[in-house]
């Protein structure tokens, strides 16, 4: 949440992998998830499976969560 806040990652930048996020904080798989669960619940980052999650612009943010493709 910090490195989205101080701007390290911007609306539309996807954030680290799971696999990235376990890595870099020596965290479990599901440690990692949840935190992107709980940024996700916080209305800052949107998941597009498949294509990794991403930083909800503000213009997102009271809009749908979720597109059809």
């Amino acid at each position: 949440m910090a490195e989205i806040r101080n701007g390290t990652y911007g609306p539309g930048e996807r954030i680290p992998s799971d696999a990235e996020l376990c890595e870099r904080f020596g965290v479990a798989r599901m440690t990692a998830r949840r935190a992107v669960g709980v940024l996700r619940e916080r209305g800052l980052v949107r998941t597009e499976w498949g294509k990794g999650t991403f930083v909800i612009t503000p213009s997102e943010s009271g809009g749908d969560e979720q597109q059809a493709d």
